[in-house]
């Protein structure tokens, strides 16, 4: 029967008042739940980066350490060896390979995260990385014009003992420093995401003290950031094989 006088409009009005509050909780309860965060597993991309950065770093900081005194105020006279200038050079050529390798690892690791990564630390994250990249740029820059001056015959003692004294700051001053903020805030990450196990982040929170603390003192501590870098790196690597029989060939083109 149709509505049209005034006492059957407040039925119909109330038939229709329920109808819309239906469909409203209809389409609240339709909406999907959130899926709870689950563990992120690190892209292979990342770990080969990582490999790549640790290996050339390896190497170049021991040829560093081999062929340069570590008496600043000692004299020039290892560049005069053909040995150990070679050494030095070929170290210095692998210096942009090992940057860029670096940044590839921050890079594919941070967009692996997504939504999870935390803004404060992957902030930090990414400015101590992009300081030890430009503090390492610099050391191998000074060196490598130091290295050059001296063949040329065309710098006084006052000039070569200012440059080396500059590039070792670079290095093992502010670059290492920044290796280690590096190390925090990665390993913090890695802690509320469990990219890698507990183990391996309490190790990290200890080197990177390490390189906070004790760099001054013994040079050959900067191996600590490359062989901490390279344990991580291997650590996804293994991961990522334990668990390829498991995964689909589809995901695979996801991980690099």
């Amino acid at each position: 029967m149709p509505c049209d006088s005034r006492r059957a409009q407040h039925p119909c009005r109330r038939a229709d008042q329920r109808k819309l509050e239906k469909n409203l909780l209809g389409n609240v309860t339709s909406t999907p739940k959130p899926h709870p965060q689950q563990a992120l597993v690190p892209p292979r991309g990342a770990a080969i980066a990582g490999v790549i950065f640790s290996s050339l770093t390896i190497v170049g900081l021991g040829l560093v350490r081999y062929a340069v005194p570590a008496d600043l105020s000692a004299p020039g006279i290892w560049l005069t060896e053909p040995d150990r200038r070679n050494a030095v050079r070929f170290a210095l050529n692998l210096v942009p390979f090992g940057a860029i390798a670096f940044l590839w690892f921050i890079g594919v690791l941070r967009n692996r995260m997504g939504e999870l990564e935390d803004q404060f630390f992957a902030t930090v994250l990414l400015a101590s990385g992009l300081l030890f990249v430009a503090c390492l740029f610099g050391s191998a820059a000074v060196m490598a014009a130091l290295i050059d001056s001296v063949a040329a015959g065309n710098i006084a003692n006052e000039t070569y003992y200012f440059n080396r004294r500059v590039s070792d700051d670079l290095l093992n001053l502010f670059a290492m420093k920044m290796a280690g903020v590096f190390m925090f805030s990665t390993c913090t990450i890695g802690l509320r995401t469990a990219i890698f196990p507990r183990w391996l982040a309490l190790s990290g929170y200890a080197c990177a003290l390490l390189l906070l603390v004790v760099i001054a003192n013994w040079r050959w501590i900067t191996l600590v950031f490359p062989i901490w870098m390279l344990l991580v790196s291997a650590h996804i690597l293994s991961a990522e094989f334990r668990s390829r029989p498991a995964g689909t060939a589809g995901a695979e083109p996801d991980q690099l």
